[in-house]
């Protein structure tokens, strides 16, 4: 029976009573009046118009350098690090991450965490091709993920058919489980190797097309013994588990985020060049904007690339006015979440992954914020940041009064596109990162 009808604020009493009667509506509590347009999803129905001259063209993503360059896909991981940038990049090598650890003889186990998978995933099928093969498969699926639960219910349901080991969290922190992390263990001539995949964003294929997020491909053994140690901890075998390299929440990514916005305040005050540039969708968090308040005053300079929320005010006289904040929406969603530290020893200077600065995100969730340890990519992801600064077309400036004004927009010629720039070029046109 029907529990909601949703209506417009101006629909004639005729045509109510119509619906309520045909509905079989018992009384009108179940009747709200809506202030605004309906059924938005159906705007998705003038995508198939053809008009063309109104519509972004159509882009391909690329295949990142080292593995166009190579089919020794567990090789290219061995020799270096490795970090694609969707959407601009190509999807399919986390793809093949998973479908080439299902198929290699040498691999060993699989382990990862799935939060949003989508339909007809191409990495839960590699999973239980997997475990058809006789690998060790670990799966951490969130069930609550907000809107696909039913989805996870049924992917959880043919995972443990499978004969996969399924878990559903830390029993003991109640919290959801938000990290995107994945292990394998390979065989190798010179013994075990482990290779880990860590992101931004969701092991999903339909929202790798239009939501920009970073991953990154590495066999660092610090970073994966961190990630084996993360494991552990969720699977209830290593309830106090410490870490080198990974910033891990709801333990240690909070204190260590604000210890490492403390350093660069004690560089400002000595006079040094003090320098923070945070990307993210959501700031919230009261420690974290306090610290960043305190930053500003010592006379850090801070510019945030916040897409969604955002609870700190720039630009306040005596409080703010060394941050800048803005918000980037246009062709594709901005998801990553990025966090430069100037003055941070070379190993922390630098982290991505999956946590926003909300409160939710650090200290009611699991998540994981890992560090870009290999130079040259370091440098790439600043560029990143720097094209992101840059732009002007899609960026919208948070003023003091929490007002947002607009820098430039579809008719100004002169604007500068970041996204247009990335899809020239994966890591940006900066080619000063700093």
């Amino acid at each position: 029976s029907v529990v909601r009808l949703g209506v417009p604020e101006v629909i004639s009493q005729r045509m109510l009573n119509r619906l309520t009667s045909s509905l079989e509506l018992p009384t009108t509590q179940e009747v709200f009046r809506i202030d605004g347009k309906l059924g938005s999803a159906d705007l998705f129905e003038l995508l198939q118009v053809e008009r063309p001259d109104l519509k972004d063209p159509p882009y391909t993503p690329r295949l990142p350098k080292p593995f166009a360059q190579s089919d020794d896909f567990f090789g290219v991981i061995r020799k270096q690090d490795v970090i694609v940038h969707l959407p601009y990049d190509s999807f399919a090598p986390v793809e093949d991450f998973f479908k080439r650890a299902a198929r290699d003889p040498q691999v060993l186990a699989i382990k990862t965490t799935l939060y949003r998978v989508g339909k007809n995933s191409p990495v839960v099928n590699a999973l239980l091709e997997a475990r058809d093969n006789e690998k060790q498969v670990t799966v951490l699926v969130e069930l609550k993920a907000r809107f696909d639960e039913e989805n996870n219910l049924e992917w959880v349901t043919a995972l443990a058919e499978k004969g996969v080991h399924v878990i559903y969290g830390v029993e003991e922190l109640s919290v959801k489980t938000h990290a995107k992390i994945s292990l394998v263990v390979r065989r190798e001539r010179d013994g075990l190797r482990r290779y880990v995949h860590l992101g931004t964003g969701n092991y999903n294929a339909s929202t790798a097309r239009l939501y920009a997020d970073i991953g990154l491909f590495t066999s660092n053994p610090a970073v994966a013994d961190d990630a084996s140690r993360l494991f552990n901890r969720l699977t209830g075998y290593a309830p106090n588990t410490r870490y080198q390299r990974l910033l891990v929440a709801p333990e240690y990514l909070r204190d260590n985020l604000l210890g490492l916005i403390d350093n660069e305040i004690a560089v400002a005050r000595d006079g040094g060049d003090a320098r923070l540039i945070f990307k993210m969708n959501q700031l919230e968090e009261d420690r974290v904007i306090q610290k960043l308040y305190q930053a500003s005053q010592a006379g850090v300079k801070i510019d945030l690339i916040v897409r969604g929320l955002c609870c700190l005010r720039p630009g306040m006289r005596g409080l703010s006015e060394n941050i800048t904040v803005k918000s980037i929406v246009g062709r594709y969603l901005e998801h990553s979440r990025i966090y430069y530290f100037r003055n941070a020893p070379p190993e922390q200077r630098l982290y991505m992954g999956s946590a926003d600065l909300m409160r939710r995100n650090l200290l009611n969730r699991v998540e994981v914020v890992f560090p870009i340890l290999d130079p040259r990519i370091q440098w790439r992801v600043l560029r990143i940041l720097q094209t992101d600064l840059r732009d002007t077309k899609n960026s919208w400036l948070l003023r003091s009064d929490r007002s947002y004004q607009r820098l430039g927009g579809a008719g100004d010629q002169a604007a500068f596109d970041s996204h247009a720039a990335f899809m020239k070029d994966s890591f940006g046109v900066c080619e000063t990162p700093e």
